[in-house]
């Protein structure tokens, strides 16, 4: 079992950058597939990027694509994501997940953080 913990969120203007973080503690991050998620209120769990084990691909929802960038230290035991150019639409509890298969679907992951709130003002 993997215990993950989000933090770096918080209060940012249009067209700005924060850099979420992702620390694993419990198993190495390397035997998992690496998500982030987010959801907003009233609205359902989103997929918003995917990395594989070792890093060597990456997948976005055509939303962020562009702007956010996933990365992973598995030396580290921590996840990351880069948020530039974000929109007041990014407003979202961000979570980070763990999955043993690939998926883009938030019914693939098996371990999730607490989430970490993101907000853009105008």
């Amino acid at each position: 079992q993997v215990q993950l913990v989000e933090s770096g969120g918080g209060l940012v203007q249009a067209g700005g950058s924060l850099r979420l973080s992702c620390a694993a503690s419990g198993r190495t991050i390397s035997s998992y597939v690496m998500g982030w998620f987010r959801q907003a209120p009233g609205k359902e769990r989103e997929f918003v990027a995917t990395i594989t084990w070792s890093g060597g691909s990456t997948y976005y929802a055509d939303s962020v694509k562009g702007r956010f960038t996933i990365s992973r230290d598995n030396a580290k035991n921590t996840v990351y994501l880069q948020m530039n150019s974000l929109k007041p639409e990014d407003t979202s509890v961000y979570y980070c997940a763990a999955a043993q298969q690939w998926s883009m679907r938030a019914q693939g992951y098996d371990f999730w953080g607490q989430g970490t709130q993101v907000t853009v003002s105008s």
